[in-house]
């Protein structure tokens, strides 16, 4: 009967679960970030209006929504995540089976010489080849089952429990991560394309005080100042247009790189706020406690090491074992030997089971292997108490930024008004002939910048309410940025 050393040496009790490091910090594509003073709108492709023939080529337009399940799909980082589960998934399997498969087997084919006689005597006083050989075959099958093992397999098992758990997660923080990147193009390109719109009214606007302005002074009743004056800003548009042109195009090409669609584009219609009514902060830091990803990485990384101290501790003790052996052996051209206690190695049939053990007993080196994976566990718990405050801090200051905002985009409004009341004040003068025509430059540069304000508020404000729903977990009061169905046209 063979040791269960031999038995239990395929199996590996060591097997670490993958543990990551909880990220607290929100992450966003340098290349989709809108800008800061202009957006620009891929709708100036749209400015010629395609002929009938190239209908067929124009690129789809695709809501948030569709966005969002498109990048599920399609990006690469989400597709790593799940193949890192699959794995995961894989050492699961392999460790629920490994322990109950050890079984060896092994046979073999050759050529024996031929042999006569028995124990006590043989008309062979030697092995002489060239007298006769005949062919002969061998087949050895060992195996064995544990049956206590003092808690090393259950924490190898628990480990890999906790491993597919935890890779799961990571699935969803590449989730959050990803579809934040896809709104913060999202919305940038809705910006950037009224920001052209507004550009293109504005400057009709501004034209047409300057062809007014150009006739009064050839009639020699304008200031050429003014009229220069007015020229600069209609160069200023041209600037911030050209601006606004480019990063359409980044954020254009971003999302289709999110998506996977090399014919991404969005409906035309205005940029919208969100409709979520605003709750107080506690209800968004008991979301982020049960939804965020990272917390649940935390907590089931712990889990694993738990699970690898437990096994380190039941190293120290012995693994018993069922142990099973059969094996057959034919040589015709060796003689049978008939008596149970003369071994024959070319002709028998054997087969044994019994209870065995294996106790190692090189604790030294074990209680430094312990050490290791206590000092482990503590790492984790470091990590898991670091998570719950980071994430706690990341979802007050994206709460913050939301009130931050709204609080804004209500300020722009009113100024927004304001300048509007001054623009209509100027035009009424200017159709009386009360107000100079260089009058209107400063109304309508305010109601301009005004008006651009409240987009790119309405526009930080979807984004802000956006990293709130990643920082909590809770996706759905994410803002679409779109109005809601059926009423997807573009502003007047």
């Amino acid at each position: 009967m063979w040791t269960l050393r031999r038995g239990l040496g395929p199996v590996r009790f060591s097997l670490l679960a993958a543990l990551l490091a909880a990220s607290v910090q929100s992450t966003a594509l340098a290349q989709a970030e809108p800008p800061s003073e202009g957006a620009s709108p891929a709708a100036a492709a749209s400015a010629a209006e395609p002929a009938a023939g190239d209908a067929a080529k124009a690129p789809k337009t695709f809501t948030l929504d569709e966005a969002l399940l498109a990048a599920d799909k399609n990006h690469p980082q989400i597709q790593a995540a799940r193949a890192r589960v699959a794995k995961a998934r894989g050492l699961e399997n392999e460790a629920l089976t490994a322990p109950f498969s050890i079984y060896r087997m092994t046979a073999g084919v050759g050529v024996g010489p031929e042999l006569r006689g028995t124990g006590s005597y043989t008309p062979d006083n030697d092995v002489v080849p060239e007298r006769g050989a005949a062919a002969a075959w061998q087949v050895n099958l060992s195996g064995l089952i544990p049956l206590w093992t003092f808690g090393k397999i259950g924490s190898l098992q628990d480990a890999a429990e906790a491993n597919v758990q935890l890779n799961e997660k990571g699935v969803e923080k590449e989730r959050d991560a990803v579809r934040l990147q896809v709104r913060q193009a999202y919305y940038g390109l809705l910006l950037a394309r009224d920001g052209l719109l507004l550009l293109e009214d504005i400057k009709r606007q501004i034209g047409n005080a300057e062809a007014s302005l150009t006739e009064k002074i050839a009639r020699d009743e304008g200031d050429k100042l003014d009229l220069f004056k007015l020229q600069t800003f209609v160069t200023e548009l041209d600037v911030r247009r050209a601006e606004a042109e480019k990063f359409a195009t980044v954020a254009l090409t971003g999302l289709r790189f999110y998506t996977g669609i090399a014919d991404f584009d969005v409906p035309d219609a205005p940029l919208t706020g969100p409709t979520h009514t605003l709750l107080p902060v506690e209800a968004y830091l008991a979301a982020s406690v049960e939804n965020r990803p990272e917390l649940g990485q935390a907590r089931y990384g712990l889990l694993a090491r738990e699970a690898l101290v437990r096994g380190k501790e039941a190293a120290f003790y012995p693994d018993v074992g069922l142990g099973l052996s059969l094996g057959l052996g034919v040589a015709p051209g060796i003689d049978d030997q008939s008596s149970p206690f003369i071994v024959d190695p070319g002709n028998f049939f054997r087969y044994g089971a019994g209870i065995v053990f294996q106790w190692s007993l090189d604790f030294a080196p074990q209680v430094a292997r312990l050490d290791q994976a206590k000092a482990d566990l503590e790492e984790m718990k470091a990590i898991a108490r670091f998570a719950d405050e980071g994430v706690a801090a990341e979802v007050r200051v994206a709460y913050a930024e939301v009130v931050d905002w709204t609080q804004r985009l209500e300020a722009h409004r009113k100024s927004v008004q304001a300048a509007k009341r001054w623009l209509v004040y100027v035009q009424s003068g200017l159709d009386v002939g009360t107000i100079e025509d260089k009058e209107l430059l400063e109304p309508a540069k305010a109601y301009a910048f005004g008006r651009f304000a409240v987009m790119n508020a309405t526009m930080e404000l979807d984004l802000a309410l956006a990293k709130l729903a990643k920082a909590c977990g809770w996706d759905t009061i994410a803002p679409t940025g779109l109005p809601p169905r059926g009423e997807l046209q573009p502003s007047p």
